[in-house]
C-alpha cells in the first residue's frame, strides 16, 4: 500500500536524520576503485537517429530484442531524466524515446511502467507535461509514478565506497525485474558527464531526503552513483543522444546534435561507450573507474552491435576545468 503524500512529506524531517545517519566519517575522496578483476566483454548497440521520428520506435524495438532480453511477464521499469524543462534546450529524455521504449518492452510482452523522481521540481507531473510527455504517452499519468513520493524501504548498500551504509528507496523501482535507464547524453559541470549510472539519482525519493537530494552530494557523487548501480543489479539502459547537451550541464548547457541512440545491459559499458563516442575518455570518470577499473575501460573491454563509435563519433564542448581532465585526445 502507497503512503500518501500528507504522511510521507509529514516524515521528510525524520528521513533526513535517518540518512545523515546512515553516513559514517572519512572523506568520499579516499575511495578505491574495484579491485582488478576480469569482466565478460559486454555488449554494445549504438544505433544513428538523425531525429525525434517514427524511425525511433524501430530502432528502439531493434536495440531491446537484439539483446535477447526475456521480460514476458516481467515487471519493468522506464526511468527516464526530468530535471528541468526549457523549450530552447534539451535536457530531458525526449518523450517519443520513452514511449518508444515502452512500446518495444510492451511487445516484449512486458508489463510496463514509467517512473521519475526530479532533483530539483517538486510538481512532477506538470514538469512531464511541461516536456512533452502526456502528448506523446498515451495515458502517461495512469502508468507513471513519482518516485519522490512513492513508498520506500530501507537497502543496505552492498560493498559501498560512498559514505552512505544504506538508503531508502521506493518500491516501484525496488520491486520490478528489470529497471530500464532513459538518460539524455549530457555533460555534467560536476561528474564531468551524466547518462545510465548518474540517472540513478532520480531513484532517491525526495519524499525522504529532499530537494535536490543533497546527501548525495555530501556523501560523494562519484561514489554515491556507484553504490545506487550496485543496489539495482537487473539494468538495461537506452541513451538518448539524438540531441544532447554540452558545455555547462545537465541543465544550462547547450543543445548538441549527436544523432545517436546508445543500449546496453551492462550501463558501465554503455555509459564508457557514449563517452567515447562524446569525445571523453572514459578511464577519467571516476564513476566509471570506480565501478569497472581502468583496466576494464579500454574499446576492447566492449564489443559495438550497430555502428562503430567512429562512425557516430560527435565531441561535445567541456568546461574547464573538465576539458583539460576528460577530454579524449
Amino acid at each position: 500500500m502507497k503512503t500518501t503524500r500528507r504522511e510521507l512529506l509529514g516524515s521528510a524531517a525524520a528521513g533526513v536524520a535517518l540518512g545523515s545517519l546512515a553516513l559514517t566519517r572519512g572523506g568520499s575522496s579516499s575511495a578505491k576503485p574495484t579491485p582488478a578483476q576480469h569482466f565478460p566483454v559486454s555488449n554494445v548497440s549504438i544505433a544513428k537517429a538523425p531525429g525525434y521520428t517514427m524511425d525511433v520506435y524501430d530502432t528502439v524495438y531493434r536495440m531491446v530484442w537484439e539483446h535477447k532480453l526475456d521480460v514476458r511477464g516481467k515487471r519493468v521499469v522506464l526511468k527516464p531524466n526530468l530535471v528541468e524543462f526549457d523549450p530552447d534546450t534539451a535536457i530531458n529524455t525526449n518523450p517519443i524515446v520513452v514511449h518508444a521504449a515502452f512500446e518495444a518492452f510492451r511487445k516484449l510482452g512486458a508489463d510496463v511502467k514509467i517512473a521519475e523522481g526530479p532533483g530539483h521540481r517538486r510538481a512532477t507531473l506538470d514538469l512531464a507535461d511541461a516536456a512533452g510527455y502526456f502528448g506523446t504517452v498515451p495515458k502517461f499519468e495512469d502508468l507513471f509514478t513519482d518516485l519522490n513520493l512513492d513508498s520506500v524501504s530501507r537497502r543496505v548498500i552492498p560493498r559501498p565506497v560512498s559514505q552512505l551504509k544504506s538508503l531508502y528507496l521506493p518500491h516501484t523501482v525496488l520491486d520490478c525485474d528489470l529497471l530500464v535507464s532513459l538518460p539524455k547524453m549530457k555533460t555534467h559541470h560536476w561528474a564531468g558527464a551524466t547518462l545510465a549510472m548518474k540517472n540513478l539519482f532520480g531513484l532517491v525519493p525526495g519524499g525522504v531526503y529532499g530537494w535536490p537530494k543533497n546527501v548525495l552530494h555530501w556523501a560523494g557523487i562519484a561514489e554515491s552513483i556507484v553504490d545506487l548501480h550496485h543496489l539495482f543489479p537487473r539494468q538495461f539502459a537506452i541513451v538518448d543522444g539524438i540531441v544532447g547537451m554540452e558545455g555547462n550541464g545537465p541543465i544550462q548547457g547547450t543543445p548538441k546534435q549527436a544523432g545517436v541512440l546508445v543500449a546496453g545491459s551492462d550501463v558501465v559499458a554503455v555509459d564508457a561507450t557514449c563517452c567515447r563516442i562524446m569525445g571523453i575518455e572514459p578511464k577519467k570518470i571516476e564513476y566509471l573507474r570506480l565501478a569497472r577499473g581502468e583496466e576494464n575501460l579500454g574499446e576492447s573491454a566492449f564489443h559495438q552491435i550497430g555502428e562503430a563509435v567512429r562512425a557516430v563519433h560527435t565531441p561535445f564542448h567541456l568546461i574547464d576545468p573538465w576539458r583539460q581532465m576528460i577530454q579524449a585526445a
